[in-house]
C-alpha cells in the first residue's frame, strides 16, 4: 500500500498532518477496493451505557474499517498491542484511531486499569479477543483478558463477525502487514445482539466458569460467521 520511503516521509511530518494524509489515502483505497456490507447495526441502537465491541481478527485493515463504521455513533477506543507502534506502517494505523496500548501475552495491570477507567467513564471499547490476527482466516482461541474487563465494567458486549478483510489486506509470508497493495474484496460486517456474561452456577469451579464464559463470548462472534471462519469455535 505504502512504500517504506513514503512512510518515512509521512512520519517526518507533524502528527495532525500525518493523520490527515493517512486517512485520505486509506479512505481512497477503501472506496476503490472494498465493497462494504453491514448487517444488524440496528440491533445496538437501544443499548444503554458503554459498550464493549468484540470481533474476530483477520487483517490490519480491521481496526480502520470498524472505526469507520462505528466512529460517528460510538467513537470507540481500540485496545491495541503496543508492538503495533513499533512498525512505521502499522503505527500510522494506530494514529488514525483512539487507542489504549497493552502488552501482549502478559498481565498488563496498568493497561487493564486504564481500560476499565475508560469504560466506567462512559467510553465505548473495541477489542479483538483473539489478541492477534488469524493466519488462516479461521478463529483462534480467545484470550481471557476480556473476561476481567467485562466483569469490572459490567458493560454490555456486542459481538461482530467480519469477513473479507483477509483478502482486502492479506498477511504476507512474514506475518506482517502484507499491505504492499490492496486487493478488491467484499467486506461483510455483521453485528449480533448485545450479550452479558453468564452467571456463575452454584459450586461451579472458577476455572470451569471462566472457560464457559470464554466459550460463550467467542461463540457469539463465531455464530455470525460462515462455517470456514469459525475455527476452534465451530
Amino acid at each position: 500500500m505504502l512504500s517504506p520511503s513514503v512512510v518515512k516521509l509521512i512520519n517526518a511530518l507533524p502528527e495532525s498532518v500525518v493523520v490527515k494524509i493517512t486517512k485520505f489515502i486509506v479512505n481512497k483505497y477503501f472506496k476503490k477496493y472494498a465493497n462494504f456490507k453491514i448487517e444488524g447495526f440496528e440491533k445496538i441502537e437501544s443499548t444503554d451505557g458503554p459498550i464493549i465491541f468484540i470481533c474476530n481478527h483477520l487483517s490490519n485493515a480491521d481496526g480502520l474499517i470498524l472505526d469507520k463504521v462505528l466512529r460517528e455513533k460510538y467513537d470507540p477506543t481500540f485496545v491495541a498491542g503496543i508492538k503495533l507502534s513499533n512498525d512505521p506502517v502499522t503505527k500510522l494505523g494506530t494514529m488514525m484511531v483512539k487507542n489504549v496500548g497493552i502488552k501482549p501475552n502478559s498481565a498488563d495491570k496498568e493497561a487493564i486499569t486504564n481500560i476499565v477507567k475508560l469504560v466506567r467513564g462512559g467510553e465505548n471499547l473495541m477489542i479483538f479477543p483473539e489478541g492477534t490476527r488469524s493466519r488462516t482466516g479461521a478463529m483462534i482461541e480467545g484470550k481471557k483478558g476480556i473476561l476481567l474487563i467485562a466483569r469490572l465494567t459490567k458493560a454490555k458486549i456486542v459481538p461482530i463477525g467480519m469477513t473479507g478483510t483477509e483478502i482486502l489486506l492479506p498477511i504476507n509470508d512474514n506475518g506482517d502487514m502484507g499491505g504492499e497493495k490492496f486487493n478488491y474484496a467484499d467486506v461483510n460486517i455483521k453485528f449480533g445482539d448485545p450479550i452479558s456474561l453468564p452467571k456463575k452456577e452454584k459450586d461451579e469451579d472458577k476455572h470451569d466458569y471462566d472457560n464457559r464464559c470464554m466459550e460463550y463470548i467467542m461463540k457469539s462472534i463465531a455464530n455470525l460467521l460462515p462455517e470456514k471462519y469459525k475455527g476452534v469455535y465451530k
